[in-house]
């Protein structure tokens, strides 16, 4: 017997519709690439999504053809993720960050039809449009004067002619839920990108489930502010979860230095930022210089890479900002874990529950996880047990756009598929997810395992360092040895052996680096991790001392 309920597809068109209706005088405000502040609110993004939606039925595409973005966080953004999804083609956010030459394969691999971009980022669509040849339109996203007289570019519009001579009204088309509705290549795999297909069901479930009071705890009462960039893996979800709820929303553009962050934090009264720790570093270090601290900002979700324990400490000890710590995927939408405490933790000491925030989180209902060892065992959740991280959900991907790579997934016992992360982690008996490492960066010395990550957040607790990495370097009677590479803070100072001497009394003594090397920069990929592969590359030639 089936239940009696009405079937009404989940389509990302409801949420637009949503906002609209129930919150259309919530403010969206962005800060344009062109340097000044621009102002809407729902209702009018709403109105101008649709308007995107007539300029692509315009266009005469097929459904599920590929839309492309090259464009920093704003309301013209905002208008094609909701017009392009919403009219049952499939938005592209290609990462600006990247190469020209992994910007071209990515966009022929998608085969992208129309391409809309900021324009600042004119130079590199210069760049690759001859090379992108399935691309029939170029659309910049700035007024019809703001267009170049000769950019060398066939078919160059501006978004405002583009979308401007385009009704508001347009009936959002009503199909499978199952059907395709963004994509996004990912960094983190070796060899050529791999795209990660979403759905429209797998985006509503993600942008439900992140809202929830124990993930970001979003609501219309919030002004929200998304560091993290639209095209990286859309803005952890945030575009959608804010339209479900209503809230404010503050688009920082391109502008992410300490100062321009806060003072946006400050004028819009944000509550609520998310964003990767080198963007929190820069905003914290202009804090700090200038004696400054936050009116309104109560809560931070900091992910795409291991937050050190000394970022969570100053945000919470000293501006008061609740550290909401989370670990995800681009194959996951990218949602996994976020820590929050439970009831029960509630009147331990300061000191465990700091200890508990440090972690990656709880999973997020809708997200399944397991550690295995090397035969594919299931680990206990004793919080010591460290093995491969496996997980599966909703919003968790099952193959890579056109099959590459193969079948990902790692069948269990039962049949069922797992998708394995390539973290080495732990999770402890109330369910909270540690990550010790990534597989291929964890260092193996004398038979025993070394957390990469914990060496790296132990040096960036000393006053004078502002990014670290360790890494694993060979050793003729421990097989690897750690040692870490250490940026120093602008004006401050500190020798190899005072910083070694920092670890005594942190780590076990025999997980202590052998050396400190101090470097101008630590090589950042286009999504602000730390990209290990090319730092060991730059320090091929070195050799530990005294071997």
């Amino acid at each position: 017997m089936l239940g009696l309920m009405q079937d009404q597809p989940l389509l990302i068109s409801s949420l637009i519709e949503f906002a609209e209706l129930h919150h259309g005088d919530a403010e969206i405000v962005s800060r344009r690439v062109e340097g000044d502040i621009h102002r809407s609110n729902w209702k009018e993004v709403a109105a101008r999504s649709r308007q995107v939606a007539n300029a692509l039925e315009a266009e005469q595409l097929l459904f599920s053809d590929r839309i492309a973005t090259l464009a920093w966080n704003g309301y013209r953004h905002l208008e094609l993720y909701y017009g392009v999804s919403g009219s049952g083609h499939v938005l592209h956010t290609i990462n600006p960050r990247l190469h020209p030459d992994q910007i071209a394969w990515i966009a022929n691999h998608a085969e992208d039809q129309i391409l809309c971009f900021d324009i600042n980022f004119l130079p590199l669509v210069q760049a690759v449009h001859a090379r992108c040849p399935t691309v029939r339109k170029w659309v910049a996203l700035c007024d019809a004067d703001r267009l170049p007289a000769d950019s060398g570019i066939p078919n160059l519009v501006s978004y405002e002619s583009w979308i401007g001579a385009q009704s508001t009204d347009y009936a959002w088309p009503t199909f499978d839920e199952n059907s395709a509705s963004s994509m996004c290549y990912t960094s983190g795999t070796t060899g050529n990108p791999k795209a990660a297909l979403y759905s429209h069901r797998s985006t509503l479930l993600h942008a439900y489930a992140a809202a929830l009071p124990d993930v970001m705890c979003i609501s219309a009462r919030d002004s929200v502010l998304p560091v993290v960039p639209m095209f990286h893996v859309n803005a952890w979800g945030i575009p959608y979860s804010a339209a479900l709820v209503g809230a404010k929303v503050v688009f920082p553009g391109s502008a992410l230095d300490g100062k321009s962050v806060y003072d946006l934090i400050e004028s819009e009264q944000v509550s609520f930022a998310a964003g990767v720790p080198t963007v929190w570093q820069m905003l914290l270090g202009h804090l700090q210089a200038n004696h400054l601290k936050f009116s309104t900002l109560k809560r931070t979700v900091i992910g795409g890479s291991a937050c050190p324990p000394a970022m969570i400490n100053a945000f919470q000890e000293q501006y008061g900002v609740e550290v909401l710590h989370a670990w995800g995927m681009t194959e996951m939408s990218p949602l996994g874990t976020l820590c929050t405490l439970k009831n029960k933790h509630l009147t331990l000491p300061p000191e465990a529950q700091t200890a508990i925030r440090m972690k990656q989180g709880r999973a997020i209902f809708g997200v399944d996880m397991k550690v295995v060892d090397g035969d594919g065992k299931r680990l206990p959740w004793d919080g010591k047990t460290s093995g491969d991280l496996l997980v599966k959900g909703p919003w968790v991907v099952k193959e890579y756009f056109k099959g590459e790579g193969g079948d990902p997934l790692i069948a269990d016992e039962e049949g069922r598929g797992w998708f394995p992360t390539g973290d080495v982690a732990t999770i402890d008996e109330d369910g909270f997810l540690q990550i010790t490492d990534r597989s291929k960066d964890v260092i193996k010395s004398g038979g025993e395992w070394i957390s990469s990550i914990d060496i790296e957040n132990i040096a960036v607790a000393h006053p004078a360092i502002a990014m670290a990495a360790c890494i694993g370097v060979a050793h003729p009677k421990w097989d690897e040895r750690p040692i870490v590479a250490v940026v120093k803070k602008p004006g401050a100072e500190v020798s190899r052996d005072e910083l070694l001497a920092f670890y005594q009394g942190k780590t076990a003594k025999w997980q202590i680096p052998d050396d400190v090397v101090f470097v101008e920069a630590i090589p950042l990929g286009a999504t602000g991790k730390i990209l290990k592969t090319r730092l060991r590359e730059q320090l091929r030639d070195y050799r530990l001392p005294g071997v």
